[in-house]
C-alpha cells in the first residue's frame, strides 16, 4: 500500500532535495538548506521508525527509502562540490560506488533479481554520511562553528566513505553469489 504514513515521509523528505539545492545553490541561504538537510537525515531514520512502529512496512517503502537516500547523497554531494565544501575527488569516489552498484543491479535484473535487501552496514554508511553533510555545511555557514564542525564533518565523511564502500563490497560479494547460481541453472 502506498498511501501510508511512512511512505508520506520518505515523499516529503524526496521533496525536500529540490528544496535543499535550490536554498543552497541559487538563494545562497545556507542556514535554511543547514535546516533542510537535517531534516533530510532526521526523516531517513524516522520514516523506517514509523513503519516498524506502526506494522504498515511495504515493498514501495522499501524501494522508495533506498532511492531516497542515494538522491539526498548524490545531490549534496553535487551542490557541495559546486560550492566547493567538498573535493571532487570525495564526489567522485562515493558516485562511483554508486555506478559499480547501478552495474550489479542491472546484471541482476538481466537474470530476475530484484534490488538486493539493504544492509546494516549500508544503512550505517548512510547515517554516517548524513551526519558528516551537516557539519560540513554548518562549518561553511556559520564561521565560529568552523573549529568543530571541519573536523567533525571531515571525520564522519572519510569515515562513512570507507563503510559506503565496505558495504558496496559485500553488495558485490552477494550479487556474484547470486550470479553463479543462476549460471548453474543454466
Amino acid at each position: 500500500m502506498f498511501l501510508t504514513l511512512p511512505n508520506a515521509i520518505t515523499v516529503l523528505r524526496l521533496l525536500g532535495i529540490p528544496l535543499f539545492l535550490y536554498l543552497l545553490l541559487v538563494s545562497g541561504q545556507d542556514l535554511a538548506a543547514l535546516v533542510v538537510l537535517v531534516l533530510g537525515g532526521g526523516t531517513d531514520w524516522l520514516d523506517g521508525w514509523v513503519a516498524r512502529r506502526l506494522g504498515q512496512q511495504s515493498r514501495i517503502g522499501e524501494l522508495l527509502d533506498p532511492v531516497a537516500d542515494r538522491l539526498y547523497i548524490l545531490a549534496t554531494l553535487a551542490a557541495f562540490t559546486a560550492r566547493e565544501i567538498v573535493p571532487w575527488q570525495l564526489t567522485a569516489a562515493l558516485l562511483a560506488r554508486e555506478l559499480v552498484l547501478l552495474v550489479a543491479l542491472a546484471l541482476l535484473r538481466r537474470v530476475g533479481y530484484g534490488p538486493l535487501p539493504v544492509h546494516y552496514l549500508g544503512k550505517t554508511a548512510t547515517l554516517v554520511l548524513l551526519a558528516a553533510f551537516p557539519a560540513l555545511l554548518l562549518a561553511t555557514a556559520v564561521p565560529t562553528a568552523t573549529g568543530w564542525a571541519d573536523p567533525l564533518g571531515w571525520a564522519l565523511a572519510w569515515w562513512g566513505l570507507v563503510l559506503y564502500w565496505a558495504a558496496g563490497v559485500l553488495y558485490l560479494a552477494q550479487t556474484a553469489q547470486l550470479l553463479r547460481r543462476e549460471g548453474g541453472r543454466a
